[in-house]
């Protein structure tokens, strides 16, 4: 059984800051130069590590990711007729 996952991006103020962040949930990046760092947490948990993580004087801002809802179902475009040519052909 698979639990549904969101990554939330953390903008925080200090590289020091990084150990705390990764007790909230799964640490997956950090950028040191521009400061941010991407974990993921359960979607029945989000809201309330988004709280708790914008009450932190460390955190400037908290955002989430919306790949989860995003549709990947993709509409094949119109196959180009010499690749079609091509395929019938063996080559």
């Amino acid at each position: 059984m698979r639990v549904k996952r969101q990554g939330i991006i953390v903008w925080f103020q200090h590289k020091r800051n990084i150990k705390q962040i990764k007790r909230f949930g799964h640490l997956i990046y950090v950028s040191k130069r521009m400061r941010y760092a991407v974990i993921y947490v359960n979607q029945d948990e989000i809201e309330d590590v988004e709280q708790a993580m914008s009450k932190l004087s460390y955190i400037l801002k908290v955002e989430r990711s919306f790949k989860p809802f995003i549709s990947t179902d993709y509409e094949n475009a119109i196959p180009d007729e010499a690749k079609i040519y091509d395929y019938k052909m063996g080559i």
